[in-house]
């Protein structure tokens, strides 16, 4: 018997271990994996030998424009056919609903190549220019639409941010082109963006946080040159690049809220009523009034306001007329009048001694003004040795 037990208790163990599922059993080291020659990263050209039967089924994908672009994208449509055409999509423009539509054919191998006709209708709507959206064919190449009218209410500052994107002339949307290599276009109510996966990563954040008001692009800027920089440096390639980084911190400086509104005594009572039309008309007793008497009392009330006003509207008209105050010279009085006429006279005895004294120094001779000079300085030594004796 405990043979059996032991013989039936093996066949179940064996039973469950071969039930039992291991996992990652196939998750075994290829010997591709280490090749430093193989670049895993790398999106390889489709071939059209890989599909041969072509595609089962019929997939399309349209989009609306705004009617300020259908005169260009009548003119730009036949190029973009002929670069639909080489890789067998089917495209239609319909001017009457404002639609573009793309779809695939028979021709058609490659099967992402049709969410690429998608993105380069939607680029095309977005106001790309045909050349540039043709570019979004390559495999290299992808492309993000961001949405910012929802991330600002207030439509002063929506565009007063958006305008932070572009900068003057343009000078900050061509340094986030040259940084990350993607294209990047500013339309309406979105932000078009062509490029790499890594640059589109960096213009997404970049754009959310300008129309947020987290950072403006500038500090953004200033930080992708900084990683541009320390990628050139192969020592700091596995090392953590924060401490590099500049640190922005957002100031915002508070403003004192004036209440304007005074705050009124707390009373506990209602405020009393207000009187109603009815009551009003009751105290000057117009309510008892017949209507023949009461349109005859607005109308008399009317032309008095109409009479008011003209005659205000005369006496303004009449203002520009009124010539202005002349100044008046106030009358002198006699005896003011004779004390400046005395005045007068003192003054001009003042003047003609000072002639008279001026007209005698010019007669005067040098020898006779020479010989008065040492007289009188001979008369002041003589004053001198007097005293001294």
């Amino acid at each position: 018997m405990r043979n059996l037990e032991e013989d039936e208790n093996g066949v179940e163990e064996e039973e469950f271990q071969k039930k039992e599922k291991r996992k990652g059993k196939h998750d075994k080291p290829k010997p591709w994996d280490d090749d430093p020659n193989i670049d895993h990263w790398k999106v390889e050209k489709f071939d059209p030998s890989w599909n041969e039967g072509g595609m089962l089924e019929v997939s399309s994908f349209s989009t609306l424009f705004p009617q300020y672009r259908e005169k260009y994208l009548q003119e730009a449509w036949p190029t973009v056919k002929s670069a639909l055409k080489q890789y067998g999509i089917a495209c239609e423009l319909n001017l009457v609903e404002g639609s573009m539509t793309v779809s695939t054919t028979r021709k058609t191998r490659d099967p992402y190549i049709i969410i690429k006709a998608r993105d380069l209708i939607r680029l095309l709507s977005r106001s790309v220019s045909a050349p540039q959206a043709i570019k979004i064919l390559d495999d290299e190449m992808q492309c993000d639409i961001i949405k910012i009218s929802g991330l600002v209410r207030n439509k002063e500052r929506f565009v007063k941010r958006r305008q932070h994107l572009v900068g003057p002339n343009s000078a900050t949307l061509k340094a986030l082109e040259i940084l990350t290599g993607c294209y990047i276009l500013v339309q309406g109510n979105t932000v078009a963006a062509m490029g790499s996966f890594k640059g589109l990563k960096q213009i997404r954040r970049i754009v959310e946080e300008c129309m947020l008001n987290k950072m403006h692009p500038v500090y953004n800027i200033k930080i992708l040159m900084m990683k541009k920089e320390l990628e050139k440096n192969p020592e700091l390639a596995q090392e953590n690049w924060d401490r590099f980084l500049p640190k922005f911190k957002k100031k915002n400086v508070k403003q004192k809220k004036f209440n304007s509104k005074q705050k009124k005594a707390y009373t506990p009572f209602p405020p009393p009523q207000q009187p109603s039309k009815i009551d009003i008309q009751l105290e000057t007793g117009e309510y008892f009034l017949s209507n023949k008497r009461k349109s005859a009392k607005i109308w008399q009330e009317k032309r008095e306001k109409q009479a008011e006003k003209t005659a205000e509207n005369k006496r303004k008209r009449e203002e520009a007329f009124i010539p202005p105050k002349e100044p008046v010279n106030p009358v002198n009085k006699s005896e003011d009048a004779n004390n400046n006429v005395a005045d007068i006279t003192k003054s001009l005895k003042k003047k003609t001694e000072k002639l008279g004294k001026r007209k005698s120094e010019e007669n005067l001779n040098a020898e006779t003004y020479i010989m008065g000079s040492s007289e009188h300085a001979s008369g002041k030594k003589s004053k001198k040795q007097r005293s001294s004796a």
